[in-house]
């Protein structure tokens, strides 16, 4: 791996000599290493080197066109922050393949602090804050310039189309197992959907959105913990604001794991969600129009609802999509998103009148 590693750094034209690298275990998908440069006397320099799975993602280069045109644009319109930057080669990419056709990325790397999950309000409100600044920082871009790589990623509609075709076909004869799953699904389906409907009509606003807004994709301050950048772009791409404050908190606001198999545990939390709300909506309230604000609530029931969907589909199918541990972790993950949609529902009114409250109060700050 050594070879590798060194001939990467001089691909992507590394100043320094290569001091050491180390694996970094966090993330599912990509392979990812912090490697280090000795670049004088006692200096260093870090940066991350990723190998992208092209198992998952079938198009890296549009991804990475997708980036730099991101990336680019951010640095240049807010020079003093902190941005990713992706080094490129000598031929003016971001990327490199090499003869083993694995496709190879490097950034800088930033000493920082990244979070699965917290109870700590503060920092909820500084991840809404920070995925709030990063729809802001975009509103003025040019969406687009930028390849749709992932079709219909959430398009709730066809997503649960694709589960309902699924269940007729029932290729794992697994069907009989889930009645409870699939009347709930159906009977909420047109609910659901409605977003996704509206935005394919040109009714929502199309932005450019970051699609996987979890907390451990932002980095934080180890001091302050307060908000460095917001990372793992590969999934930036044209689509619905609301639905990426709705991923943000079915993730953050869950009172348990995503795949927790007691479902009784499974509680939507409406302090977290004010508290990322506040964050998100400080930073995104003279951005988003009336209807967006409106529907914050329905996005987060919408999305939560499409995962289960995801989930149950995959376990029907074989599970060929989602990482498994054990045979019945994709439907064990279904119920638990199912479950959290549920309590979404119960709480509606609540988190809509929490909504509304948040807007008053930073309109009268």
């Amino acid at each position: 791996m050594f070879d590798t590693i060194k001939l990467i750094g001089e691909k992507f034209r590394l100043s320094g000599e290569l001091y050491s690298y180390s694996v970094i275990t966090v993330g599912n998908i990509n392979s990812t290493y912090k490697v280090t440069y000795a670049v004088g006397d006692n200096k260093y320099k870090a940066y991350l080197f990723q190998r992208i799975n092209t198992h998952v993602f079938k198009n890296p280069v549009q991804i990475m066109r997708n980036i730099d045109e991101v990336t680019s644009y951010i640095r240049k319109k807010y020079p003093g922050q902190l941005t990713l930057h992706f080094h490129h080669t000598a031929e003016g990419n971001n990327y490199f393949v090499s003869d083993e056709d694995s496709f190879w990325r490097v950034m800088n790397y930033v000493d920082s602090l990244t979070l699965d999950n917290t109870d700590d309000l503060a920092v909820i409100e500084a991840t809404g804050k920070a995925f709030g600044n990063f729809q802001a920082q975009l509103a003025d871009f040019d969406g687009s310039v930028l390849y749709e790589t992932i079709p219909d990623f959430h398009n709730t509609r066809k997503r649960l189309n694709t589960l309902f075709e699924d269940v007729e076909k029932d290729p794992c004869n697994r069907v009989h197992e889930v009645p409870d799953e699939i009347a709930y699904l159906s009977f909420v389906s047109d609910k659901a959907a409605e977003l996704s409907e509206l935005f394919a009509n040109g009714e929502i606003p199309r932005r450019v959105t970051h699609n996987d807004t979890k907390a451990n994709n932002v980095l934080f301050d180890k001091v302050t913990k307060e908000p460095l950048v917001v990372i793992d772009l590969d999934t930036i791409m044209p689509g619905m604001s609301m639905y990426d404050f709705g991923d943000a908190v079915r993730f953050i606001a869950n009172t348990s794991a995503e795949d927790e198999p007691d479902t009784s545990k499974v509680f939507f939390d409406t302090g977290k969600f004010r508290a990322f709300a506040k964050g998100f909506i400080r930073e995104t309230k003279d951005l988003l129009t009336e209807v967006e604000l409106k529907n914050l609530v329905k996005a987060s029931f919408s999305i939560t609802v499409e995962q289960a969907s995801r989930f149950l589909d995959d376990y029907l199918t074989g599970d060929h999509y989602f990482r498994y541990e054990y045979p019945k972790h994709n439907l064990v993950r279904a119920r638990c998103q199912l479950q959290l949609a549920k309590d979404i529902e119960k709480k509606w009114s609540e988190l809509e009148w929490i909504i509304q409250d948040v807007i008053d109060q930073l309109g009268n700050n």
